[in-house]
């Protein structure tokens, strides 16, 4: 699928979610949208993985299912499929049933048991069956095998009743049952799908909220709508692996960029993303060789999104990261980037998402204190809150993260979250991380932490970002790249804040822009002092280690020097000239008859 195709998508998800949220917040609704996005992927890739592991038992119910269809023997079979559900779990031993294994009450156990048959019929009240769903009716004893092969080779399982292809269809036939069974699909995602529980993975979607509406039946009618819709425009588009991630990601966008600065806050536009993501793969070094063959470990501790973490994996080969860290205090996002993650083809092996605070440190795989057991990655990028307040307390100072730096000001956090990811930078590892101007050059605490960075030869590079590129704030950005080992003794400075293509509402950087930006980085180019130059640390500290930009590169237009003697020379004529022009002017007047010029 081409960019223009997933646009098309993207934009055309977008407009149902415009339709049909009404007066809901688009926040709000942005969590039933991506979710649904979210289980159809997973749905798409359960499905063509059984698939393939059931070989002729899933071709042998695709035949029974045509045969069904051509005779129209179809209740016929549902009704055999029916009873065949009843007396499995009629007869299942109560160590199998889904209470306590010395559960003596019958209304319980028989309870239990009707609950499982409730679940299966499902399958069946939609009309329409599956090969997975027949498979599944046919082979209840079989089931545990088959999911345990499945978690072994695709990592989770879905019941074929919590698929999207029966969810649409409870949709399409308007289903009063589709609400429940959302329900239990999401909680049975949140806690049996994967062998890593993402527990209250869909906490932000509320099925009962009376945003969706006023009752039971209003609720499960827009829902169907929804789903209905969503899934008709899926059908338009190629079926590809990529297809729901990249709408993903463009939803993100959607959302983030309607919804100002609130959403704005856990979202890097992707150009950006790109930027960080292409510098940090490169050579600690020497980037001038080029990518990294290998990064051990890959660390976003303010991840929103997960957008930076899949844009760092996307500039890779297969295969070329370790393991995959994000953190991310706002719960919404934190879900949001778990979904992310899987939907970008991520295994839950592959990366570990923590909600929690950065800043405190709360994450246990963070807060060792053994130096060879510290957590220590290759590649670390992040685009914290810009200049967000916190509240230090006197354990923080001598916190490992600041100890050695000193705590930055309560109005803002910026040094602070630098510091954090920076202690956890390996020797041959770069970082880079989007921060506010104020950084370069606000004094007191900030100061003693920027000259002893600099003193320690820990700043690569400063870059400088065009205003207006986040959905968050307008205020221009830099990007700080640094490195606890670098080969160079100077500092690069890039200006690029006035190259962008300005749109309606945001500035955006092209192709062009990040292609210069990144290779002025690897090749450390010096642009005439216009655009990059690399500066000595003996120049930076002249100049009270203040890293301002402008100070150092300026791409304003030049003032011409003044020579002083040539204009003395050039009055000095006009004043001759004038005495010339008034002599002469005055002959006229006096041959005239007039009174002279004095």
């Amino acid at each position: 699928m081409n960019d223009t195709q997933q646009q098309e998508l993207g934009k055309a998800l977008w407009a149902i979610a415009d339709k049909l949220r009404g007066a809901m917040n688009a926040d709000d609704f942005r969590d039933y949208m991506l979710s649904f996005l979210f289980l159809r992927y997973l749905s798409d890739h359960y499905e063509t993985a059984a698939k393939k592991e059931l070989g002729s038992d899933y071709s042998d119910c695709e035949t029974e299912i045509a045969s069904t269809i051509a005779a129209e023997t179809h209740k016929e079979l549902t009704e055999e499929l029916k009873q065949q559900i009843i007396s499995y779990f009629e007869k299942l031993p109560v160590s199998k049933l889904p209470v306590k294994e010395d559960e003596t009450d019958k209304k319980v156990i028989q309870k239990a048991r009707q609950q499982l048959i409730e679940e299966y019929d499902v399958l069946l009240d939609g009309g329409k069956l599956t090969p997975l769903g027949i498979w599944y009716i046919r082979n209840l004893d079989q089931v545990s095998v088959f999911e345990k092969q499945m978690r072994r080779k695709i990592h989770f399982v879905i019941k074929p009743h919590y698929l999207w292809s029966n969810i649409y269809e409870l949709a399409r036939m308007q289903s009063n049952q589709l609400l429940k069974t959302l329900q239990r699909g999401f909680k049975f995602i949140e806690n049996e799908s994967f062998d890593s529980a993402f527990r209250g993975l869909f906490s932000e979607v509320n099925l009962d909220s009376e945003k969706l509406g006023k009752n039971y039946e209003v609720r499960n009618e827009m829902l169907c709508s929804i789903i209905s819709q969503i899934a008709e425009k899926l059908t338009e588009f190629t079926n590809e692996i990529d297809l729901l991630g990249n709408a993903y990601e463009f939803l993100i966008g959607q959302f983030a960029a309607g919804s100002g600065k609130k959403a704005g806050e856990f979202y890097t536009p992707q150009q950006i993303s790109t930027i960080l993501s292409r510098i940090v793969i490169l050579d600690s070094q020497d980037p001038r060789n080029g990518k990294k063959p290998f990064i051990n470990n890959l660390l976003d501790f303010a991840c929103g999104s997960g957008s930076l973490l899949i844009n760092v994996k996307k500039q890779l080969e297969p295969n070329s990261i370790g393991q995959i860290y994000g953190q991310e205090k706002n719960i919404t996002t934190y879900n949001l980037a778990r979904m992310n993650m899987l939907l970008h083809g991520f295994k839950d092996s592959e990366f570990q998402i923590f909600h929690g605070d950065s800043l405190t440190n709360d994450w246990p795989i963070l807060s060792e204190m053994n130096p060879s057991k510290k957590l220590k990655c290759d590649a670390i990028v992040a685009n914290p809150p810009f200049s967000y307040r916190w509240e230090p307390d006197d354990t923080l100072a001598e916190d490992f993260r600041f100890k050695s730096y000193g705590l930055a000001p309560k109005s803002a956090a910026d040094f602070a979250f630098l510091l954090h990811g920076f202690h956890f930078l390996s020797e041959n590892g770069t970082m880079a991380i989007i921060l506010p101007h104020g950084v370069l050059f606000r004094g007191g605490a900030e100061e003693k932490i920027r000259t002893k960075l600099l003193k320690d030869g820990n700043i690569d590079a400063v870059i400088g970002l065009p205003s207006n590129l986040f959905f968050s704030t307008g205020i221009p950005v830099c990007i700080l790249v640094l490195k606890k080992c670098k080969k160079s003794d100077d500092v690069l400075f890039i200006n690029a804040s006035e190259y962008y293509k300005k749109e309606k509402r945001q500035n955006v950087l092209l192709p062009e822009h990040i292609d210069r930006i990144v290779d002025t980085y690897q090749f450390r180019k010096e642009d005439d002092k216009k655009y990059s130059r690399r500066v000595t640390i003996e120049e930076i500290e002249q100049n009270g280690f203040n890293l301002n930009i402008s100070r150092y590169v300026s791409n304003a237009t030049e003032e011409k020097i003044v020579d002083i003697a040539e204009v003395k020379q050039n009055l000095d004529k006009i004043e001759e000239d004038i005495t010339i022009a008034k002599a002469k002017h005055n002959q006229y007047l006096r041959e005239l008859g007039l009174q002279e010029l004095l």
